[in-house]
């Protein structure tokens, strides 16, 4: 190389060098800008997770809440229907309407309404007047009997907006009965919402579907019954699905906003959680101003490698700041639970349990970490469980929910709750399982209260008229297929009307537990059953009994009355308390045209006729196969 040359090659270096450190300063600082781009939407995406988890969960506590009131509607129509409207109905039903709303802080109130819009409750237990009245229209319209959620209404004797849950009730022909109506506070779901901060100038509401606001956190009092139906997320089509995010500038605030929906899928409402998108980027601007001006001042001073390195290192920094953000947040929520939260892991173990255990289970948390998952449960429902976890461990179940028996620490056994969910690692692998579980104790004992209320009854502890029913159609359609009898006494108290004038009610009804007690001592069969049939009248169902059989237990049961010597003057034929029985067999494979209803009028038959003979005897109507017309070729 000559002289010349080099020098030209010495004046084109600086050149060079400056060109080579511009586009090296160029290539870092557009890098950096990218990064701090998808640093961005990183924050965002991570934003829209949060909200979708925090707007599954207040969804799932708002159904879990409108299920609560549902149950409690739902018994009081089963016992209304059963029982009438009658003054001590309403009385007993009223009661326990309010041991109820004492006993669920979220219930704020249950009422029972006539077909004429009349309030059958004391008044103290709701405003006897709403500021609409929609769902009684509706259920004095429709005969469906489905609960109705209805819009957020205002009581005008209280000035507190309540969300309505109503169920229609019938008479005993069908025709409109009224409606059993429960409500929940917005001041208590606004509460609630107070537990998840997720922002200072964030908030969630929870909304009808048709965009009228049920509760909203912050400012409650201000937004609650104020509509957003003219909002993208109720007219936008691209937006009418089950649950998504969407960005959008809030009519109430002004604000723009980051927002998660989710759609129940059971009633009609709608969580939205929203962020306020200018607090929410401010950490992420200033923090990325502070980096592109560290870059600027160093691209100068360090080599390539070296700010390759430091990008890296700032990658990493940012990615281990998001995970203990992300688990912080997730110990937050947990802990601050009165559910029980757990994780277990594939060895189906606990790894984390939240400190609400030691009220749900009797056990601390750290008693529990370590120890098999299913351990407490009872042996009869671990079947079921297992295979519930089974399934969500390989990936063919997403979320489950399910009811058990679980040993508890000091109070022996208890009922508990359980929605589970899978997790799952970035690669999309099942890691584990989440399940968060609550004590449902009491709510089994009301349903198996309400359970027995519905075929006992209340008086004798017999079988009730609608239990009877159910159970001679059962019998019959049973007897027919094994081509067996079927017997049936219909025993009435004689001269009872003149016992309760002589007596009173009270002795009246002390007459009607003995008789029932003797009865139903006589039930020596697993398939017997004695029922009350009606004021003084009960019936006694007899499977796979002939008329001798029948007439047997009859004398026993009029035998036994007799004998016991309860005086009744106005008895003068005995003096004492006596009854008259009617019994009457049949074989339902051989009848032609006869129903239940046939072997119920021959044990009356039979029974009017004890008493035109002098009452305290039993008559047996013969066999109904002999008094109607056989099938060919029986």
């Amino acid at each position: 190389m000559s002289p010349a040359t080099q020098r030209a090659g010495w004046s084109h270096l600086p050149l060079r060098a400056a060109a080579f450190v511009a586009l090296t300063c160029v290539t870092i600082l557009g890098v950096s800008a990218w990064r701090e781009w998808a640093a961005r939407d990183a924050v965002l995406k991570g934003a829209e997770t949060e909200m979708a988890n925090v707007t599954r969960s207040l969804t799932q506590h708002a159904e879990d809440s409108l299920d609560l009131l549902d149950s409690g509607v739902v018994g009081n129509v089963s016992r209304i229907e059963m029982d009438g409207t009658s003054p001590e109905t309403i009385a007993k039903l009223g009661n326990v309407l309010e041991a109820r709303k004492k006993a669920v802080p979220r219930i704020h109130s249950l009422a029972i309404i006539d077909e004429h819009g009349n309030w059958l409750t004391s008044p103290g237990t709701i405003a006897s007047t709403l500021s609409d009245d929609a769902f009684f229209r509706y259920h004095q319209l429709s005969p469906k009997r489905e609960p109705f959620v209805g819009h957020p209404v205002k009581s005008l004797l209280e000035g507190e907006w309540v969300v309505t849950l109503s169920r229609r009730f019938n008479k005993p022909d069908g025709s409109f009965g009224g409606v059993v109506l429960a409500t929940i506070s917005s001041r208590y779901l606004a509460h609630f919402y107070e537990q998840f901060e997720i922002g200072r100038n964030s908030s969630t509401a929870l909304m009808h579907g048709d965009g009228l606001i049920i509760a909203r956190n912050p400012s409650n009092d201000k937004f609650v019954g104020h509509s957003v139906g003219d909002t993208p997320l109720f007219r936008d089509a691209s937006l009418q699905r089950a649950s998504g995010v969407y960005h959008f500038k809030s009519p109430l605030d002004g604000a723009e906003r980051l927002s998660f929906f989710k759609r129940s899928g059971r009633y009609p409402l709608v969580m939205l959680a929203t962020l306020d998108k200018e607090e929410l980027l401010a950490p992420w601007r200033a923090a990325a101003v502070s980096r592109m001006l560290y870059v600027v001042a160093l691209v100068m001073l360090i080599a390539i490698i070296g700010a390759v390195l430091v990008r890296h290192l700032q990658r990493g920094q940012r990615m281990a700041a998001a995970l203990v953000e992300k688990e912080a947040h997730f110990r937050l929520l947990a802990e601050g639970s009165s559910d029980m939260v757990t994780r277990i892991g594939l060895d189906e173990r606990l790894r984390y349990v939240s400190p609400s255990s030691s009220r749900v289970v009797g056990w601390r948390a750290n008693q529990l970490i370590g120890t098999p998952a299913l351990a407490g449960i009872n042996p009869e429902d671990l079947p079921e469980v297992q295979a519930i976890v089974d399934a969500m461990k390989r990936g063919e179940r997403e979320e489950a929910r399910l009811t058990y028996r679980n040993s508890h620490r000091k109070n022996g056994e208890v009922w508990l709750e359980s929605t589970m969910r899978v997790t799952r690692k970035d690669n999309g692998r099942v890691d584990g399982v989440v399940a968060i579980s609550r004590d449902i104790t009491e709510h089994k004992k009301l349903e198996n209260r309400l359970e027995t209320l519905a075929i006992e009854d209340s008086l004798t502890s017999l079988a009730n008229r609608r239990r009877f029913d159910d159970r001679l159609k059962e019998e019959w359609a049973r007897a027919y297929r094994d081509r067996s009898s079927l017997a049936l006494l219909m025993i009435d108290v004689d001269h009872f009307k003149a016992y309760n004038d002589e007596y009173g009610h009270p002795a009246g009804d002390a007459c009607l537990r003995l008789v029932a007690k003797i009865i139903a001592a006589e039930t020596q069969r697993a398939g017997d059953l004695a029922a009350r049939y009606g004021g003084e009248e009960f019936a006694m169902l007899l499977p796979n009994t002939d008329a001798a059989g029948c007439a047997l237990v009859g004398e026993r049961i009029r035998k036994a009355i007799h004998d016991a010597g309860l005086v009744h003057s106005s008895n003068e034929t005995s003096g004492c308390v006596t009854v008259s029985v009617g019994g009457a067999t049949c074989r339902p494979a051989l009848e032609r045209t006869a129903g239940v209803s046939s072997l119920v009028e021959s044990a009356d038959q039979a029974l009017y006729a004890a008493k035109e003979a002098g009452r305290d005897r039993l008559m047996m109507s013969g066999e109904l196969v002999n008094l109607l017309p056989k099938a060919s070729g029986q």
